[in-house]
């Protein structure tokens, strides 16, 4: 697939979306949102994609939404910022529900709306030189991009209105101590590791992962009955798989299994 602002390559199970407007830091505009979604619908779509890992070229994650951009749109600015939120929000749903993890390569700075989008992956891995800022009541804005949902729930909510608030940087370090980072490593090594990582969960029980996905999605707002029954009819659907049927036959033969995602 060809898109304007992102690069996009499929290959092993592996779908590779590099955020692609590195002389504007890979700020979001109604292009790249509207890139992102229908990325985010051919990962969901095809059967081939296991894994998604999601990072910026050049020097940055993105520093956000275009302001430069917004600006330009004068009294339509709302407008613009409306259509921006579909295509935006439209490709977080799509990620967060579908069941190939995302594995987000948090490179330079991830802020305002590109804060948000490196907090929505499965997994996070930042660069030991990356910070994040929410930025957005900077200059008197409110945050998008599914940050007031899943930020709460990864630090807390009088973290998450510190950071909303002050708009503190919170460095590579803080990030993995405040649980937003999975792991941090070295900037030389962060592509490599996230694509070792990312093919490693290519490779595996793509349905089960969904199934995961799911269980954590609705945690926070099921009751504990509601809960176990998800888990009850969850593992009773992945036995009838057939990564279900080869993990189960591959434990009982001392085997490595070999997973289709299927």
């Amino acid at each position: 697939m060809h898109f304007e602002t992102l690069k996009f390559e499929v290959a092993d199970g592996l779908a590779t979306i590099r955020l692609n407007r590195p002389d504007a830091m890979n700020a979001m505009d109604i292009q790249m949102s509207l890139d992102l979604m229908n990325a985010a619908i051919e990962c969901d779509e095809n059967e081939d994609i296991r894994a998604v890992l999601i990072t910026g070229e050049g020097k940055a994650f993105s520093a956000g939404g275009d302001l430069k951009g917004f600006a330009a749109s004068g009294d339509r600015i709302s407008r613009t910022v409306k259509e921006m939120t579909v295509y935006l929000h439209g490709a977080i749903s799509r990620f967060a529900r579908m069941d190939p993890p995302t594995i987000m390569a948090v490179n330079g700075t991830a802020a305002g709306a590109g804060m948000s989008l490196s907090l929505t992956g499965d997994i996070v891995l930042m660069a030991e030189s990356a910070k994040m800022t929410m930025a957005y009541t900077a200059a008197a804005l409110s945050p998008d991009g599914s940050s007031s949902y899943f930020l709460p729930r990864l630090v807390g909510v009088r973290r998450a209105a510190e950071l909303m608030i002050t708009n503190r940087r919170l460095t590579a370090a803080e990030a993995l101590e405040w649980g937003i980072a999975t792991r941090v490593v070295s900037d030389d090594e962060l592509m490599p590791e996230a694509t070792a990582l990312a093919q490693q969960i290519a490779a595996g029980p793509t349905l089960a992962y969904g199934a995961v996905k799911k269980m954590l999605a609705e945690t926070f707002t099921a009751d504990l009955e509601a809960q176990m029954e998800m888990e009850a009819r969850l593992i009773a659907s992945m036995m009838r798989t057939d990564d279900g049927k080869e993990g189960i036959a591959a434990f009982l033969a001392k085997r490595k299994p070999e997973f289709t995602g299927r």
